[in-house]
């Protein structure tokens, strides 16, 4: 069971190099009993389409040893709005013709780290693993993309979700589920959130035709029983709801699966399609290459999506 804990604002200097290893350390250990609670804008005069927005979140972690100690961390999250880059929206045609029957073998899904996953994800990483240029594509292409007053689920969720800034009062819900607790408690835009490992166990904690929207953001590659995932996905959607996977060419290596990193981009996404066809229940998917254009635009951005059927 978690402690109640504080993460407040705090004019505080930042831990050393020496204080944030062993506070990263006691947070492995004490995982379990650690909680979040809210925080505050930094500045406050931000305006209305702010192109980052930055606050601070201090977490006071209580081990059981009646000795808490404190750790913050200086969020920036690009809002993706507000940029230099332009957005493109171009069709990429699935050609590849996948059998009858499911051609994946164990070892497929085999990954250099076979560990349990929690302890990779324990403490955790308040960092883009994706460039602004990427952010601000999918946020532009989901303010396109999802209707209003849907309800959204975001399943491999973290601190961030990349939905535009006013979706959690357009929408009438917006879920998550991921592996790390604190980051999710971190992300603003949900609603409400499940901290759970999909590796483990790939059922959705949530009802059948709950949702008018899944979103996957750069994880599908992390999942080692992507079918069995999606399937879940489309049992908790509504009919004519749709899944948006979202794809870069970053991972960490040791945690993607094999066929994976012996894929290229193109392939990947064929790959996604294939998953999306043994889960059932969906119509043809789509993809498309929305990848932002301009200076400081590096990495890749692609969507397979499908609607239910």
């Amino acid at each position: 069971q978690r402690s109640n804990t504080k993460l407040q604002a705090s004019n505080r200097p930042r831990a050393s190099s020496k204080e944030s290893k062993m506070l990263n350390s006691m947070m492995r250990r004490s995982f379990l009993a650690s909680s979040f609670v809210s925080v505050g804008l930094l500045p406050a005069e931000a305006v209305s389409a702010p192109r980052v927005i930055e606050r601070e979140v201090r977490m006071t972690i209580d081990d059981g040893t009646g000795n808490p100690r404190s750790k913050g961390f200086l969020l920036k999250r690009f809002t993706g709005d507000s940029t230099p880059f332009t957005f493109q929206c171009n069709s990429v045609r699935l050609v590849r013709e996948w059998p009858d029957e499911i051609p994946f073998a164990s070892e497929d899904f085999s990954r250099l780290d076979e560990s349990n996953d929690a302890g990779f994800y324990s403490v955790p990483r308040f960092v883009y693993h994706i460039d602004e240029g990427a952010v601000a594509a999918l946020t532009q292409y989901y303010r396109k993309n999802i209707s209003p007053r849907s309800a959204i689920l975001d399943i491999c969720s973290s601190w961030v979700s990349h939905y535009p800034l006013e979706f959690p009062e357009k929408m009438s819900r917006i879920s998550g589920t991921g592996m790390n607790f604190f980051e999710l408690s971190a992300n603003e835009q949900l609603s409400d959130f499940k901290d759970k490992n999909l590796n483990l166990d790939p059922t959705l904690p949530y009802d059948d035709a709950t949702f008018d929207v899944v979103t996957c953001v750069v994880s599908i590659d992390y999942l080692v029983k992507p079918i069995q995932v999606l399937k879940e996905v489309n049992r908790v959607l509504k009919p004519g709801g749709k899944v948006i996977i979202s794809q870069s060419n970053r991972c960490f290596p040791t945690k993607a699966i094999k066929m994976w990193l012996e894929m290229n981009d193109r392939q990947h996404l064929e790959l996604i399609n294939g998953y999306i066809k043994y889960a059932g229940g969906f119509q043809g998917a789509l993809a498309f290459d929305i990848s932002a254009r301009g200076e400081g635009a590096y990495d890749p951005m692609f969507i397979v999506e499908a609607k239910k059927a």
